[in-house]
């Protein structure tokens, strides 16, 4: 079916109570793993690049483009979410290269700093008919990020919230309330009564980065205190690169990278799909 926009996902889970599934790629692998998975479980997705790996690749055109050619052959909905953006040039290029949504993020700047220029980057996906999620608080796990998800002042304050979504203008609003990115170990602990007092006081859908490193369980109740869009990307990781190391240590004379990208692509799938049922309920 043809690519589908991010906000259709989103509020079709908002209205069912489960979680819409975000899942970052990097390469055609990841993105072909994350569509097959979706198809097993007859799920909508939403495949994510983030600026990070548009750095790494020299530009989002050929990834989103294969993203869209997933779509197209694909029997379940899938969206193209451009991830972690703060470079305006880049958010300005989004619609062209097939996104239909946006996370714009501002979040390492003081609050005043980063309502103005969240604001104006919703002004302008809203003019070009983007869907656009920010942060408030701070996730950990980034480079500037404070040294730990605990970190006094860095988790999100449900009265700021509800301040910030107004001001700003924005479809969601990633939340800081325990995780972590780029986790390998699935350990965070969330505050799930701040996550249910910060869905009490915002209107609009909230989100959970740093999924990789929250149990199976944690993310089921998260989703029932409030939080719709959950996004996972390590997790794809490990899988990745785990069972490339195992089929080059079972094989040191192996060089047809097909020989060891068929089992990473059904490793990645499996772990997708895993976290597809967990995020939807199942």
């Amino acid at each position: 079916m043809p690519l589908v926009r991010t906000d259709e996902i989103v509020a079709a889970a908002v209205t069912d109570g489960v979680g819409a599934a975000a899942f970052n790629i990097i390469t055609l692998e990841h993105a072909e793993a994350v569509v097959l998975a979706a198809e097993s479980v007859e799920l909508p997705v939403i495949l994510q690049i983030s600026q990070n790996a548009v750095r790494f690749r020299g530009s989002a055109g050929p990834l989103a483009a294969a993203g869209r050619a997933l779509a197209a052959e694909s029997s379940v909905p899938v969206s193209l979410h451009l991830d972690h953006v703060d470079d305006p040039d880049l958010l300005h290029r989004a619609a062209d290269a097939g996104f239909s949504s946006v996370m714009f993020d501002a979040g390492a700047l003081p609050y005043a700093e980063n309502v103005t220029a969240t604001r104006a980057a919703a002004s302008w996906a809203h003019d070009h008919g983007l869907w656009i999620e920010a942060e408030l608080g701070y996730v950990g796990g980034k480079p500037d990020s404070p040294a730990s998800a605990h970190a006094p002042g860095v988790r999100t304050d449900p009265a700021e919230a509800a301040e910030f979504a107004g001001a700003t203008g924005v479809d969601a609003l990633a939340i800081a309330v325990g995780s972590s990115h780029a986790m390998t170990t699935r350990s965070a602990v969330l505050d799930q009564a701040l996550i249910a007092r910060i869905h009490e006081a915002v209107a609009i859908p909230l989100v959970l980065h740093g999924s990789s490193g929250v149990s199976g369980d944690q993310v089921r109740e998260a989703i029932r205190a409030g939080i719709t869009k959950v996004n996972v990307g390590t997790a794809l990781n490990l899988a990745y690169t785990g069972e490339i190391r195992r089929a080059l240590a079972a094989d040191e004379k192996a060089n047809d990278p097909r020989k060891y990208l068929a089992p990473v692509r059904s490793a990645v799938a499996v772990a997708v799909a895993d976290l597809l049922r967990v995020i939807a309920g199942r």
